[in-house]
């Protein structure tokens, strides 16, 4: 395999360019470890993705090429075998879950692709586009399970070990597997002691069933942030490339993928997809393994649906504690609310949301209860908020 990633290092290099590696003294400094970051949602197409459909791509016959390919994705990898095929004059057709975020509909078409919508999650999506390409003899672009893709996303790793040669340990998210087992064959192959981990949403744990399995399984998914990494099972091939090369893969909550998403927006001014954040999420958890002194944490992607993102980000505050929720009964008469929103303006609260509830049956007459949501500095603000207006007598 890192014969053939090198390989796809020289194919990849005539249209994409390395991806910056970037030191955070923050992130460090939160999480105890030197922490760089691979921003790979800087590459073309918002993700890793394009590198692994180029070096497919590119290895067509011509009498292939006139055919068309097609392939399934719930998102960054349609929108890399879009971008692959128009580079490359080739006619392509896309089978994406309705479920996809439109942001990454959008962005396929305008790079070329045919997007055709079905089912509900990718597993439906990918069996219809096998029957679409048997029955109109396309040529199916796996998403993970192929080893010139798998390659394409291993040049990663031969750049992380360029920019940093100490690295001691590499992050990854996992969905199908390509990225990871890519990236592993990479660094494994030239530096044997780099410790390679990988983390997926507690809401899609394929890898880390089918490693309790000693085999593939299928599992029971629900709805993630972390959409690109959301499989039913992760590839055969990818799986046992997994099980030698990968010394742990993780999982990390809902709530605090949200967290990463906002950290990553306040602290790094990077817009980062929930798949892409899940590896921040593992060192906020403290789900990495003791020890690390150098980690590079491969955020994948930044294709984040614009109208979710503020959904995300109130859950990233909830996670912080930021956001407070709280609910009083006030005089039904002028100057009430007044002196309720002097009282929270004296402990230095952002008021983001204020509602009344005059119909409440367990309030007096000549009464109202109100609930206001506010912004706090944290857990210890929200505590001397609820101690003051309390003394107050609310």
């Amino acid at each position: 395999m890192l014969e053939l990633i090198r390989e796809a290092e020289k194919t990849l290099s005539v249209v994409l360019k390395p991806t910056p590696l970037i030191f955070s003294s923050s992130l460090s400094r939160l999480y105890g470890f030197e922490c760089h970051l691979k921003l790979e949602n800087l590459q073309k197409t918002g993700s890793f993705k394009a590198r692994g459909a180029y070096n497919k791509l590119s290895s067509l016959t011509p009498e292939e090429k006139r055919r068309g390919v097609i392939t399934a994705s719930s998102g960054n990898h349609a929108q890399g075998v879009a971008w692959a095929a128009a580079l490359l004059g080739v006619k392509s057709t896309i089978v994406m879950p309705e479920s996809s975020p439109i942001v990454k509909q959008v962005a396929t078409r305008a790079y070329g692709g045919e997007v055709v919508l079905h089912g509900a999650f990718f597993d439906e999506a990918y069996s219809h586009a096998t029957a679409l390409a048997a029955s109109r003899s396309l040529i199916f672009i796996p998403p993970f399970e192929d080893n010139l893709v798998m390659a394409g996303q291993g040049a990663i790793g031969l750049e992380i070990l360029s920019q940093l040669p100490d690295v001691d340990a590499v992050v990854v998210p996992i969905g199908g597997g390509g990225l990871i087992s890519g990236i592993a064959s990479a660094m494994k192959g030239i530096k044997k002691e780099v410790k390679v981990i990988g983390v997926q949403a507690a809401a899609s744990p394929s890898c880390i069933a089918s490693l309790k399995a000693g085999q593939p399984v299928e599992v029971r998914k629900k709805a993630t942030i972390a959409d690109g990494i959301a499989v039913k099972r992760v590839g055969a091939m990818t799986f046992a490339i997994i099980k030698q090369l990968v010394d742990a893969v993780v999982s990390v909550e809902e709530e605090t993928i949200a967290a990463a998403i906002l950290q990553f927006l306040e602290r790094k001014k990077l817009i980062v997809e929930g798949a892409g954040a899940v590896t921040l999420a593992a060192a906020m958890e403290a789900r990495l393994p003791k020890g690390i002194k150098k980690a590079v944490l491969v955020i994948s992607g930044g294709n984040i649906d614009v109208t979710m993102l503020d959904r995300v980000i109130r859950l990233g505050l909830l996670k912080e504690g930021r956001l407070m929720r709280i609910e009083t009964v006030l005089a039904d008469v002028p100057g009430s609310l007044a002196r309720l929103t002097a009282d929270i303006a004296a402990q230095k609260a952002n008021i983001l949301h204020i509602i009344h509830h005059r119909e409440a049956v367990d309030t007096p007459i000549g009464a109202t209860k109100v609930e206001v949501i506010l912004e706090v500095e944290g857990p210890q603000h929200a505590g001397r908020i609820l101690k003051e207006m309390k003394e107050k007598g609310w």
